[in-house]
């Protein structure tokens, strides 16, 4: 999914956003042991709910890092990931696959706050980091790790 800004209406194309939840209302789960992930679509213009990743197994191991491998594979796609924490090597893995991993503010950020701020936020003038994100696209990123590896 491409992000192209339009000027005068802010950002018209939707992007993926992901959040890790234990409860499908707040941003309070570990990105790791999340057994649940909500996928929504948003635009300056609102935004939709698409569905929820689920995972099973023992996530709360710590160290077994082939247990990220099916939730890293499944927000490929996604351009931001909330969560209320998150590991430095997952979150180096996300990157590399062009998701941007953000902190939740606290365990009881309501998901659709977050929705809803990111959509105004959208109508203007989005934050360097925020702009940023929108604009990854795979080549983006896998031209971003040729000029990396040739430094």
């Amino acid at each position: 999914m491409v992000t192209v800004k339009n000027s005068q209406t802010g950002w018209r194309k939707k992007v993926k956003i992901a959040f890790t939840t234990s409860d499908r209302v707040h941003v309070n789960a570990h990105f790791g042991w999340a057994k649940m992930i909500d996928v929504y679509e948003i635009s300056d213009e609102g935004y939709s709910f698409l569905e929820t990743l689920k995972f099973e197994g023992n996530l709360k191991q710590d160290g077994n890092e082939d247990k990220l491998v099916p939730k890293l594979d499944a927000l490929v796609d996604c351009t931001i990931l909330y969560v209320s924490a998150i590991g430095g090597s997952a979150a180096a893995r996300l990157i590399k696959k062009g998701v941007t991993p953000v902190k939740a503010r606290s365990d009881d950020e309501e998901i659709q706050e977050i929705l809803n701020r990111l959509v105004e936020t959208l109508k203007g003038n989005p934050p360097p980091w925020l702009r940023k994100a929108l604009k990854k696209t795979k080549r983006n990123i896998e031209e971003e790790l040729e000029e990396e590896a040739t430094l």
